[in-house]
């Protein structure tokens, strides 16, 4: 087979201040096709087999948002989007590195690309367990939600745990870790749908409730009945704020995401502030990029307990969209709209 001279890219010709538009005179995304610069020693021609769909990404476009307070650098207009990918070597001159290898990369919404080998780290076989985990559940993914759940919110045995976005990628992690490997004593998972409600409930929490259903607030103050020390965010918005008067007394909160508000120009304010006041709340935010010393040691132990059966790690936590590469944006799109499952995934084909 002959090796690729050139490569579709989605480029980044419109910085979003509201849903990213896909269409018309002025889209967000402009797909192109480049030329490939020749392998320099010890880089990787690449071929993307998978793509990771990442609310993050959103935040990397924002037109809303200071450069400078961003934790990683932003798209700039004219360059190409940035995504995880799993990918195939194609052609290496590393000696870590052979053709047919598969391996985790930044390598962005482009159907090949060059990297320098140790941007690349390569996937382990591991029995029954599907390659895409890598880029979910035994992932970033799963790194986010370890970190997030017992070292920034300290969560232990004795603690009731409210997870928010459960139904979602770190979420759903969340709660697995946090009734499997670390034994909360209650786990409640927040979820968009009665069949997400109880799929989260499948995999571990003791109760899951669907913010969309009209008693939602009442569901949750009985599901918290007598307050929560542990309150794990994805969403922001009016969710969080109403987690604010679920807290216990010197309750943490770790903040992870906050999708509700991700395509909004217009973000309303917190109305319970004086909650975290008056009962002394910790709220933390965090970025994975800062645990990734730890990330080797956490990815072994998530492995270890994918293999005790106390982590799922199977069809069912992640979401694959089939799509040849002109459908990737859509594909990505599907976040916003609550259409995946645990993980979403875009398979190249």
């Amino acid at each position: 087979m002959s090796l690729p001279t050139t490569t579709r890219q989605w480029i980044l010709t419109n910085k979003p201040t509201d849903l990213p538009v896909l269409s018309g005179s002025s889209p967000t995304f402009t797909l192109r096709t480049h030329s490939l610069p020749s392998l320099e020693p010890n880089q990787v021609l690449l071929k993307t087999l998978f793509l990771s769909n990442d609310p993050a990404q959103r935040g990397r476009i924002s037109a809303n948002v200071d450069p400078g307070r961003l934790y990683a650098p932003p798209v700039s207009v004219g360059s190409l989007m940035y995504a995880q990918c799993l990918c195939e070597v194609l052609k290496s001159t590393s000696d870590g590195f052979m053709e047919g290898d598969r391996v985790v990369a930044g390598l962005g919404w482009t159907e090949y690309g060059i990297l320098d080998a140790g941007a690349c780290q390569k996937i382990p076989a591991i029995e029954g367990v599907g390659i895409t985990q890598f880029l979910g559940a035994l992932g970033m993914t799963g790194l986010t939600a370890f970190y997030g759940l017992i070292e920034i919110a300290r969560a232990g045995k004795d603690d009731a745990v409210v997870v928010s976005g459960a139904a979602g990628a770190t979420g759903s992690m969340v709660v697995q870790i946090a009734k499997n490997l670390v034994g909360c004593k209650k786990v409640v998972g927040i979820a968009g749908g009665a069949d997400k409600c109880r799929w989260v409930e499948s995999i571990g929490a003791d109760a899951c409730l669907d913010y969309k259903a009209a008693d939602f607030r009442a569901n949750l103050t009985r599901a918290t009945d007598g307050f929560v020390e542990v309150y794990f965010d994805n969403v922001g918005g009016e969710i969080l704020d109403l987690m604010l008067t679920r807290m216990k007394r010197h309750g943490r909160i770790a903040a992870c995401g906050a999708i509700a508000g991700y395509n909004k120009s217009d973000q309303p304010g917190i109305k319970n502030w004086f909650e975290i006041i008056s009962n002394r709340i910790e709220i933390q935010g965090f970025i994975i990029f800062d645990f990734m010393a730890k990330a080797q040691e956490v990815r072994e132990e998530l492995v270890k307990a994918t293999k005790e059966g106390k982590i799922k790690v199977d069809s069912s936590n992640e979401t694959v969209v089939e799509t040849g590469f002109e459908g990737v944006v859509e594909a990505w799109m599907k976040l916003f709209e609550g259409g995946n499952r645990g993980k979403l995934v875009t398979k190249i084909v």
